[in-house]
């Protein structure tokens, strides 16, 4: 029997070498689930990175550059070049630097070689707020109240589209991500000062003074819902996360599912997301971000690649994210329809950063002891060990504590006695801060939004 064209395309894309194209915990991860598949791997790393445990244990690894990531894990001609020396068939980007770069997935396939995420132009629809939404709004997935057109330059037509929608209102970089590139408007006298600093900020940091603006929503949770798809016309949604644990707009602490949220309310919300993901020809795996405000949800943006917290998804569905990613990328169909997807018990992931509790600022140094918690329902996602030298020049996250237990409640409890075994000295770290908030009363009922941390970060600040 001949083969079909979508089967000889994904023959094409079968590989047997990943080159990890990140650091730190990712790429430890990344490492161990090519292991498991059975696959062989590049690691790649900076001159600050020579010392880290994956270094070691991956079958090839290079060098790429100096220390500053504009030097090393963000050049893309030293990235494909490594991949090209070792006989590498795939990349993997990984989360951050340039695992969300249309430009560099094109490169890639460009080069013969398979990128393990979504497609370039699947890349450049989702990373353009304004196209991500409009395709958002084609599938019937629910988005914030806005038009799904950039900002025209005219004063007169912005003051329109702002009364139009009600003050406040949030004004957002069209190329943005990360909670940069935006501002809350909360008056009418304030419109034009805040579009023209936010549209500064968006061609500094995107390349593009192209603004669009949304209905700010008060008081609203931060909900994502996990997707995974193949090329075959097949896609499911892997339960939900609750991210509204946030400072600056940065992810803290993170749950699955998300609490409070009836099933009748969020599956029609996973449905619409998988109905988009078939509408946009989407690939491997990616997370719709949603705030969920007053029983109604809200998209805001998509993120297409592997998320921070996955492992609470992981725990919970039982799915292995990392690997189904990988079988993705190789072409294969995917292995579980969507009445096979269960998601059970509860699980928290706290993000362990290099930084003091109190300021928040940056800590690097030497790890000079490290324990770390072990048992049932326990998981350490990290790449640090006792005499690692924690780098000033990269993120300050060094290790992802995972729990998982039968109920919320008995979550927390072995978050609180997982935290209280972690033990690491020799840099400052957030541990302290991160057992104080599971000592919280308002985030063990469950009753926070996205402004929450901030507010009681700054009563602490005041009781002190």
């Amino acid at each position: 029997m001949p083969e079909t064209s979508e089967q000889s395309a994904a023959s094409e894309r079968r590989f047997d070498t990943v080159l990890i194209a990140n650091r730190g915990e990712i790429a430890a991860r990344i490492e161990r689930a090519c292991r498991e598949l059975g696959l062989k791997t590049v690691a790649i790393c900076s001159e600050a990175d020579r010392q880290a445990p994956y270094i070691k244990t991956a079958d090839h690894f290079l060098c790429i550059g100096p220390s500053t990531a504009g030097k090393s894990y963000l050049n893309q001609d030293a990235i494909l070049l490594a991949a090209r020396l070792t006989g590498a068939g795939a990349i993997h980007p990984g989360y951050g630097f340039l695992s969300e770069n249309a430009a560099f997935a094109g490169a890639v396939e460009k080069a013969g070689l398979t990128f393990i995420g979504p497609t370039a132009s699947s890349i450049a629809t989702m990373g353009d707020k304004i196209a991500a939404k409009r395709a958002m709004m084609a599938a019937g997935v629910p988005c914030v109240p806005g038009p799904d057109s950039a900002l025209p330059d005219d004063p007169a037509a912005i003051e329109r589209i702002a009364l139009e929608i009600g003050y406040p209102v949030i004004v957002k970089a069209s190329g943005g991500g990360g909670g940069r590139g935006m501002r809350v408007v909360p008056k009418a006298d304030q419109l034009h000062e805040a579009i023209a600093l936010t549209r500064e900020e968006a061609r500094k940091a995107f390349s593009s003074p192209s603004l669009y603006m949304e209905k700010f929503l008060q008081h609203p949770r931060h909900i994502e819902i996990q997707v995974l798809c193949d090329d075959h016309g097949n896609a499911v949604w892997l339960g939900h996360r609750d991210c509204s644990m946030q400072r600056r707009h940065q992810k803290v602490v993170e749950e699955a599912p998300a609490p409070g949220i009836a099933p009748d309310i969020i599956q029609p919300v996973g449905m619409a997301c998988v109905e988009a993901c078939h509408q946009i020809g989407y690939r491997g795996v990616g997370t719709f971000e949603f705030l969920y405000e007053d029983g109604a949800f809200y998209f805001i943006e998509m993120n297409t690649r592997l998320q921070v917290e996955h492992p609470v998804t992981e725990v919970t569905s039982g799915v292995d994210i990392v690997q189904a990613q990988m079988k993705a990328a190789q072409g294969e169909v995917l292995d579980l329809a969507q009445g096979d997807v269960t998601c059970e018990g509860h699980s928290f992931e706290c993000r362990i950063n290099a930084e003091d509790p109190d300021t928040f600022l940056p800590s690097a140094g030497v790890i000079t002891r490290l324990a770390l918690p072990q048992g049932p329902g326990i998981r350490v996602d990290t790449h640090i060990h006792p005499g690692y030298r924690v780098s000033p020049y990269y993120d300050s996250l060094i290790a992802k504590l995972i729990v998982h237990a039968p109920t919320r409640a008995k979550a927390m409890a072995r978050m609180c006695e997982a935290l209280a075994g972690t033990e690491i000295e020799g840099i400052a770290t957030n541990i302290p801060f991160l057992r104080a908030l599971f000592e919280d009363h308002a985030f063990a009922r469950g009753e926070t939004d996205i402004h929450y941390l901030e507010h009681w970060l700054k009563l602490r600040r005041t009781a002190a």
